[in-house]
């Protein structure tokens, strides 16, 4: 039995990720049955095409990008773009940076998820190699339209959270093979303002990469992030009571058992302790969780990604 992971992060998440790996390889016994991780999905920021999430800072240097996907593919894992901006135009297809990420890629093992027609045909006709993943973004709700995104060129499709749990209409879903759960949503289930939030983020990252070339003074003033009452606020705790909450449990006795293997934990930009919690939470066996969590924290101390300062003395 294979249960496939599909985990965040091509930046900030990278080191984290790189490590959990090689506790993956080396100890292969304190993991749940079956774990495989299939792929590390995200952006380097900061990517015009890349939707989802909103990175402020600087563009990765190519030579990161280079190493990163080369680190990442030797192990036999792909690199999967989430290319989700909802506003992408025509013009946008010639993004200089973002085509050198694809080029960077382009070598039969990689992946690219898409929102926007404009932007699946051209990567479609474009760079033929990557496989394309249909997003939760779309937000496919029923059934019958999930069937016919099914029926489309796509190697996953990501469910919408809001079909999570409603295990009646998982079960009319005619190539379960091919879909992909998001286990730890974040968002208030039902929320009506999902895509509405995207598209704002999609503006940021635009005014962002605009002001790069623009002298201080001539700046446009990036918007303050998006007004939700859950930004920043959930986490892998505070979640589980949500309806479209998918527990460790849940997956290997009703949704792998139905046919799903594929399933996705989001936190891109999630603090490392909230990502290494969930990380732990769901690929660990809990009698194993808590030394695993402590070999995990100890090598990011090791390899300087935290900073563990000693104790202030008193007098």
């Amino acid at each position: 039995m294979s249960v496939k992971f599909h985990l965040p992060g091509l930046r900030y998440n990278y080191p984290l990720n790189m490590l959990l790996l090689s506790l993956l390889e080396k100890y292969p016994e304190n993991f749940r049955e079956g774990v495989e991780i299939a792929s590390f999905f995200g952006e380097f920021p900061l990517s015009l095409w890349n939707g989802g999430r909103y990175s402020r800072g600087d563009q990765c240097d190519p030579n990161f990008v280079k190493g990163v996907i080369k680190n990442i593919n030797s192990h036999g894992i792909p690199v999967r773009y989430t290319y989700t901006n909802p506003t992408i135009t025509e013009k946008d297809l010639d993004d200089p940076y973002c085509n050198f990420c694809m080029q960077a890629a382009d070598n039969g093992m990689n992946e690219v998820l898409v929102v926007s027609p404009i932007l699946e045909k051209y990567i479609r006709e474009k760079y033929p190699s990557f496989k394309v993943n249909s997003s939760t973004c779309k937000e496919i709700r029923d059934v019958e339209g999930l069937n016919k995104e099914l029926e489309k060129d796509y190697a996953l499709v990501v469910l919408d959270y809001n079909l999570n749990n409603k295990f009646e209409l998982l079960e009319q879903i005619e190539d379960k093979g091919r879909c992909e759960i998001l286990i730890n949503a974040c968002c208030t289930p039902n929320c009506q303002r999902r895509g509405a939030h995207y598209k704002a983020m999609a503006e940021m990252q635009r005014i962002e990469l605009a002001n790069r070339k623009l002298p201080p003074n001539k700046q446009i003033p990036v918007p303050p992030s998006w007004e939700c009452p859950c930004e920043g606020m959930n986490n892998i705790y505070n979640i589980q009571n949500f309806p479209t909450f998918v527990s460790p449990q849940a997956i290997w006795e009703k949704y792998v058992p139905m046919g799903f293997q594929h399933f996705k934990i989001e936190g891109r930009t999630s603090n490392i302790f909230q990502i290494l919690d969930t990380y732990c939470f769901y690929l660990f066996k809990p009698e194993k969780k808590d030394e695993m969590r402590f070999l995990l924290l100890t090598n990011l101390e090791n390899n300087k990604i935290i900073q563990v300062n000693k104790p202030k003395k008193y007098l």
